[in-house]
């Protein structure tokens, strides 16, 4: 959410400004990414004072469990616009329950989105590698000791790769170990860079070694 909102900032408003003259931004997420957008100094659709001829700039899709087919009418509406910018906060298409069925994710949403517009979303997050951009700016964080741990091979694994980091897959989550081994025996190049340096049983077993 937060690196979504940075990058709308620096497209819409170069990086400075108070927002104003810049457009609104369309959320399709809960209050936390909205939140965010509003930290960075941009304006939602929606809310304030209309200002008459203010073009929407961007439609953000996030998160959200309160989606609906008016949402993604407005959405698309916007969207006609060339000038008004399709981003989505990740493409991960669905998430786990703890009793083993599934809920849609934000790239199921995009995936409407996309659809009835035809148009096709730029991805800020994982495996995008503009996240790890953003943290290694704020908190300097040296790639070469750094570590990506995730449950998902196509984003998070994915993601370390394409920022040079080391990565860990827990199998508590989403990928399977045989699915990191069917990619491991595969010749496309592509299908190597979804294998992990290392895996563990569960994201417990890294807390030892936190400790030391």
């Amino acid at each position: 959410a937060l690196c979504s909102a940075l990058f709308l900032r620096q497209r819409l408003l170069g990086g400075g400004g108070n927002g104003s003259g810049a457009g609104r931004v369309f959320v399709l997420g809960g209050e936390g990414l909205r939140g965010e957008v509003r930290d960075a100094g941009l304006r939602l659709a929606g809310e304030g004072e209309p200002v008459p001829g203010e073009p929407v700039r961007a439609v953000l899709v996030g998160y959200d469990d309160q989606f609906t087919f008016a949402k993604l009418a407005q959405a698309c509406g916007y969207l006609r616009d060339p000038q008004c910018l399709l981003v989505a906060t990740d493409p991960d298409p669905w998430h786990p329950l703890s009793d083993g069925q599934r809920t849609p994710g934000t790239g199921s949403l995009t995936a409407a989105v996309e659809t009835a517009s035809g148009r096709k979303a730029l991805v800020v997050g994982k495996p995008n590698t503009y996240m790890f951009d953003c943290i290694v700016e704020r908190f300097g964080v040296d790639p070469s000791r750094t570590l990506m741990v995730g449950d998902r091979l196509e984003t998070d694994i994915l993601f370390g790769k394409n920022c040079g980091l080391a990565t860990i897959l827990t199998l508590t989550g989403v990928s399977r170990l045989e699915e990191a081994q069917a990619y491991m025996a595969s010749d496309s190049a592509a299908a190597k860079d979804l294998v992990p340096n290392y895996y563990v049983d569960s994201i417990a077993d890294l807390i030892p070694g936190l400790d030391e």
